[in-house]
């Protein structure tokens, strides 16, 4: 498979290891058409960068947006130079970045330390979420980090943010006010197959270990939630939770990323595998908003957790999904045939794939 000739992709990784004398590889990479290998983008970027998320501009294609361990940067000429933004705190590390459906001059940001933050300017400044609390549920040895945030397409002051380890948070007013939405995701752990513990104090602890969160156009009161114990949906503002069973198609359970197609709001994609940090993973695609799934990456083997995933915005055939350890993943022809292009030895820790 020819990757498109007009497609650009970006990945980011945000731990790196490097041996006496190597030179340091970076943290945020682009291939561009005709490119034959990765180039990283340093201009205007942190020293020894960490991109946690890379975000286009649903509407721009030339600006991007990347989550660093300095706060949000942003690209106007697609990744060639990069400028910090006007974010309030340094040193922040930006998890997740989300654009306010129809309306992506208003944008969100989730950190670690858990904070949360609202862009009315396309990223040009940043305010504070001050009413959004982290619930402590499960304390660990890491900071609790707003991982993933979701609006609700037909409602979109209506926000859900996704916390690792802390479970799910909502918002009915643009992000002014947070219910924590929580106990039914710590009831579940009472199914002996949903008990987790690895470094908290509770065996709900897989159920709270929250990753990304998506909602659909159509079915805009459905929220969808990765775990480490597999996909979840909530039919009733995270009222109720329930079990999609990914076991029931594989054994790679462990999600890490979904998505909603740009092109089919009934289509899925969803990273799994056997662990955080395996030897293994694993695409999958569903066509009707999580009932049935199907394997899609075929034909390639992801030596690591696969962690993130992206559609092209302007063509539904082209997707792209990054394994923890570096490996890059693509198909241009609906899932057909599949392309590897690997990041630079020592890229770690890989979190981040962006595609348009």
């Amino acid at each position: 498979m020819a990757r498109n000739q007009t497609t650009r992709v970006f990945a980011g990784g945000a731990h790196y290891t490097t041996r006496a004398g190597e030179k340091y590889r970076g943290g945020l990479f682009r291939r561009s058409p005709g490119d034959a290998q990765w180039e990283s983008l340093t201009a205007g970027l942190p020293d020894q960068v960490e991109a946690r998320v890379i975000r286009l501009h649903p509407g721009k294609r030339d600006v991007v947006y990347a989550g660093t361990q300095d706060g949000p940067y942003r690209s106007l000429d697609g990744g060639n130079r990069w400028e910090r933004l006007g974010f309030p705190e340094r040193g922040a590390v930006i998890w997740t970045l989300e654009f306010h459906p129809g309306r992506p001059e208003v944008m969100y940001a989730g950190t670690a330390p858990f904070a949360l933050y609202r862009s009315l300017d396309g990223g040009d400044t940043w305010r504070k979420l001050e009413g959004a609390v982290s619930p402590e549920h499960c304390p660990m040895d890491f900071p609790t980090r707003a991982i993933g945030l979701a609006a609700n397409p037909a409602k979109p002051d209506e926000l859900y943010a996704a916390l690792e380890v802390s479970g799910v948070i909502r918002s009915a007013d643009g992000g002014e006010t947070w219910a924590d939405l929580s106990a039914p995701l710590i009831d579940l752990a009472d199914k002996p197959q949903l008990k987790s513990r690895i470094g908290g104090s509770t065996d709900a602890e897989g159920m709270l270990d929250s990753h990304a969160i998506v909602m659909s156009a159509a079915h805009p009161d459905r929220v969808i939630l990765a775990v480490r114990m597999g996909l979840f949906r909530s039919d009733d503002q995270g009222r109720h939770w329930t079990d999609m069973e990914v076991g029931r198609f594989s054994p790679l359970t462990y999600c890490r990323a979904v998505v909603v197609s740009p092109h089919d709001p009934r289509t899925l994609y969803a990273g799994l595998s056997p662990a955080s940090r395996s030897t293994d993973g694993s695409l999958y695609r569903s066509d009707d908003l999580g009932s049935t799934w199907r394997r899609y990456d075929r034909g390639i083997k992801a030596n690591a957790t696969m962690m993130a995933i992206s559609v092209h915005p302007a063509d539904p055939n082209q997707v792209y999904c990054v394994s923890r350890c570096g490996q890059v993943f693509g198909t241009a022809d609906g899932g057909e045939t599949w392309h590897e292009w690997p990041l630079p030895k020592g890229v770690e820790d890989v979190y981040a794939v962006a595609c348009g």
